[in-house]
């Protein structure tokens, strides 16, 4: 209470200065050094609640300053120490309303927004991915999707970050079971890296990173696939094409498409089992070969799909 008591009384000294006074205007860049000061006092005494709050303030005063970057830094920093200070609850299993994480939300976005407003999308994308990682670690990805979606869309002239973030955006679709989603997110990466890829001369297969990204995705919707098994009717005609490539007559050396040895065989081994056996042994002989992403997919194909019981094996 003691700490709480000295933060309150020099917190109120400070913002006194900025109020005004007949003949007077407020030292606001003087104010706004001293709130930096005692945010950075509270946060090495681990009172982190308190620092958050000198940074907001150092964060007004940088507004009315029109100081931009200066505004930002400070509203991430306050971001920063809100979402330390939920996480410290949480492993303390303190009761709680999710307070400091809603007040870290706040400060995110609105830095985002200072970001942006500065024409800087690199800035503004790296918070989108920090609050989104945040979010996921935190086992709310149905949280993070949209600031990973928002950090893809600011990362338009950088394709290979863009593209890791929808990975990302795919990966919390998978986690709360919107396997359709997660489908329609992978299926755009794979588009994306086909039109936006380096591509090898007089070909239009990609090459380097986006050709690794290009077999991820393929490899994650053949099991979303397999796991949704979509009627004839409702299959979509990107689906479909990306079935037909895993029948064994679908290897010709001299497609124009995507050359065999960007699937490995034993993708389409792992598909053909499955229509034509429906083994569960499969997952046996492939699970070494797969991401642990991919291995959750096959885990998912084996338990609902395969194994009558519902049981897995």
């Amino acid at each position: 209470m003691a700490a709480e008591g000295d933060f309150l009384m020099r917190y109120r000294a400070v913002s006194n200065k900025l109020k005004k006074r007949f003949l007077r205007k407020p030292n606001v860049a003087e104010a706004s050094e001293q709130f930096g000061q005692l945010a950075k006092e509270l946060k090495q005494q681990d009172c982190l609640q308190y620092a958050a709050f000198c940074n907001l303030a150092m964060a007004r005063c940088e507004q009315t300053l029109f100081n931009a970057p200066g505004e930002a830094l400070a509203l991430t920093d306050a971001a920063r120490l809100f979402l330390l200070s939920e996480k410290e609850n949480r492993a303390l299993q303190a009761p709680g309303f999710d307070e400091h994480l809603q007040a870290a939300l706040n400060c995110y976005s609105f830095a985002i927004k200072v970001y942006i407003e500065m024409n800087q999308p690199v800035m503004a994308a790296s918070l989108s991915l920090e609050l989104g990682n945040a979010l996921k670690e935190m086992n709310r990805p149905g949280e993070a999707v949209v600031h990973y979606q928002r950090a893809a869309e600011l990362q338009t002239q950088q394709p290979i970050e863009s593209l890791l973030s929808m990975g990302e955006m795919a990966t919390c679709k998978i986690l709360t079971r919107d396997y359709d989603g997660a489908l329609a997110v992978l299926t755009e990466m794979q588009l994306l890296c086909q039109e936006r890829g380096l591509q090898l001369p007089g070909s239009n297969t990609p090459v380097g990173a986006f050709l690794d990204i290009v077999a991820k995705c393929e490899i994650s919707r053949v099991l979303l696939l397999m796991l949704l098994e979509p009627p004839p009717q409702k299959l979509l005609p990107e689906h479909a094409q990306t079935l037909e490539r895993y029948a064994w007559e679908s290897f010709d050396p001299h497609s124009q498409g995507f050359p065999v040895f960007l699937f490995p065989l034993w993708i389409s081994s792992l598909y053909i089992i499955y229509v034509f056996l429906r083994s569960p042994v499969l997952h046996l002989s492939v699970r070494p070969l797969l991401s642990a992403e991919q291995n959750h997919l096959l885990h998912l194909v084996v338990q609902e799909r395969i194994t009558p019981s519902g049981q897995g094996i």
